[in-house]
Order: structure tokens, then C-alpha cells, then sequence
């Protein structure tokens, strides 16, 4: 099949190269010029060098639609269009452009997860399994029908990055796997279940502030979905934004008032926790390593040399 592509990112490029080493021939590729979001310069393979060094047709943009470009689609006369990470709407004349439509290959388990950042939000909420699918692109956003889904589990101490590299080596998979159901004509496409959906925005800096009020089972996992190379979680010491690189749930249960600095545990330093803390039945965050502003990681038994006061969502 003539494929043209659309994508962005390392999850575009993962899926412009499984479209290199396949049967099928691309004809054309659209990706957005590189931006300064702190979110889109994590996993930033170039879509756009990949496609330019196998001679492939490069058109960049914002968003779609213009008459040059869809000429450009005139002109290549794709049977398929494959999208991964396209940032923006594709308007039904594009979606619905070539005679198969267009292939949209999505890094969560439809119908939950659809828009942005899955992986992060799965995360956060204790999801047991993440994955990845692949639908046919309607008028809805990640709600078309699916040709092809696979998951991979969530294990305990699994961070945003571990997930991501768990999920991006099943793109090349799936891409060749739905394109050769479809090119044989024996794909079998299954309806979303919208009653399922869910739908999540963009993560922007504010999501990594850390409210005190939520469990410490719910901060702890916001610390690993929020690890490196993302923004970290941070909260405020002092007046100073602090970055929580690792942390864990206490053994013990601690009460009182939520993001009290109260006692050390073990290797760091426990942080009161949860709504109900004055219950005394909630446990506590452990902090055990952050980093200031200055970008310096400390360890937390070294940074917190005094026991009181209070972590703070504001300076």
C-alpha cells in the first residue's frame, strides 16, 4: 500500500521506521516543527530527519488543512494514512482522504486514556496494565474502531520512562501487524465502548504540583509517573521549590496535619499525608531524595536536618 504518515516525536519515528521496513511504500510525511513545550522536548527523535534520510517528502506543520498540503496528499495518493502523536485535529477531509481511511496508533488501552499523556494519568491512578492501540481515525477524538490493542502490566515500581520504553517497542509490532490485516482485507474492527471513555488533557508544570491532601499511595506514584527526564513532582520548603526524585509510602501510620515534616523512616524522611491524616490512619510519603533549584540532589535525611514545619503546595 502507499502510506502517507503523520506523526511526531520518538512515537512517530517509531512508526515512520516499522513503515521503512515494511512492504508498504511512504509517500509522504507531515510532522510539527519542533516546539519549546517542556513536554514535547522529552523523546524528541525527529520525525522529520528520519524521512528526509530515506528521501521520503517532508511537508511540516502546526495544524493541517491548507490547501498546499492537502494537494500534496492529491498528489500522493496514499491508500492509508498512518497517524502516531499527531498534536492537533485532522479534519474528515484529511481522516477520510485515502480509500482505507486513517490508521491512528495510540499509546493507551481505548477507550480509557484517550487524548493526551496516558501514560503519566494511568500511572497516577494505579492502573495494573498500560498499552497500546491501534483504530481507524473518525470525527471523535481516540474513539474510532479498533483493528488492534496490546497491553503490557504495570509493575510496582515502574516509572513513567520504564512505561514508556515497555510501550513504544509494541508500535512497530502493531503498525505492521494492522496494516497487514488491513492490506489483506481480513481486519476485524471492533467499536469502542464511549460509556468507557475517558478523556485527559495535556500535562503542563502545574499537574507536578503535589497537594499534601491526596494518600501517600496516590503521591508516591505521582513521584515515579513524574521521574526523570519528566518535571519532576515538586512542592515547596522554606519558600523554595523543591523536586521529589524518589520517594515511598511509610511503614507506619502517622497523624496530624498534611505536609507536616515529621520523623525520619528508614532511609528518608516522613511527610504527613492524606485528608484524613488527623485520623492517624493514613500513612506518610517518604521522601528520600530530591533536588533544589540549583539542580543539586540531595538525600533527604541530609537536606531535612531538623524535624517540623511544613511542606507547601505555594511559596
Amino acid at each position: 500500500m502507499r502510506v502517507v504518515m503523520f506523526g511526531y516525536q520518538t512515537w512517530g519515528h517509531r512508526t515512520l521506521q516499522a513503515l521503512l521496513d515494511s512492504e508498504h511504500e511512504v509517500v509522504l510525511v507531515v510532522t510539527h516543527p519542533k516546539s519549546d513545550h517542556v513536554y514535547e522536548k522529552i523523546w524528541d527523535d525527529s520525525v522529520a530527519e528520519l524521512a528526509e534520510k530515506h528521501g521520503v517528502p517532508v511537508l511540516l506543520r502546526n495544524r493541517p488543512g491548507d490547501e498546499e498540503l492537502l494537494q500534496a496528499l492529491r498528489e500522493a495518493a496514499p491508500d492509508i494514512i498512518v497517524a502516531n502523536n499527531w498534536r492537533t485535529w485532522l479534519p474528515p477531509e484529511i481522516f477520510d482522504f485515502p480509500p482505507h481511511g486513517t490508521l491512528n496508533v495510540h499509546d493507551a488501552l481505548l477507550p480509557a486514556y484517550a487524548g493526551f499523556s496516558p501514560l503519566i494519568w494511568a500511572l497516577i491512578n494505579g492502573e495494573r496494565e498500560v498499552g497500546v492501540t491501534a483504530h481507524r481515525m473518525d470525527g471523535d477524538l481516540d474513539m474510532g474502531d479498533i483493528v488492534l490493542q496490546r497491553s503490557v502490566p504495570v509493575g510496582p515500581a515502574d516509572t513513567a520512562t520504564d512505561l514508556f520504553h515497555k510501550t513504544v517497542d509494541l508500535i512497530g509490532p502493531i503498525v505492521r501487524e494492522a496494516l497487514e490485516k488491513i492490506a489483506s482485507g481480513t481486519a476485524e474492527w471492533t467499536k469502542q465502548d464511549r460509556s468507557r471513555a475517558s478523556f485527559f488533557h495535556k500535562r503542563s508544570v502545574e499537574d507536578s504540583r503535589i497537594d499534601w491532601n491526596w494518600p501517600a499511595e496516590d503521591l508516591e506514584r505521582l513521584v515515579r509517573a513524574q521521574c526523570d527526564p519528566y518535571p519532576n513532582a515538586f512542592t515547596h520548603h522554606r519558600g523554595e521549590r523543591i523536586r521529589i526524585v524518589s520517594a515511598g509510602v511509610s511503614k507506619a501510620r502517622y497523624g496530624g496535619t498534611p505536609g507536616r515534616i515529621f520523623i525520619r523512616e528508614d532511609d528518608g524522611v516522613v511527610i504527613v499525608a492524606g485528608a484524613e491524616a488527623r485520623s492517624g490512619r493514613c500513612r506518610g510519603l517518604v521522601i528520600r531524595r530530591l533536588r533544589t533549584e540549583d539542580g543539586v540532589e540531595h538525600a533527604a535525611t541530609d537536606y531535612f536536618r531538623t524535624m517540623g514545619g511544613y511542606l507547601t503546595d505555594r511559596p
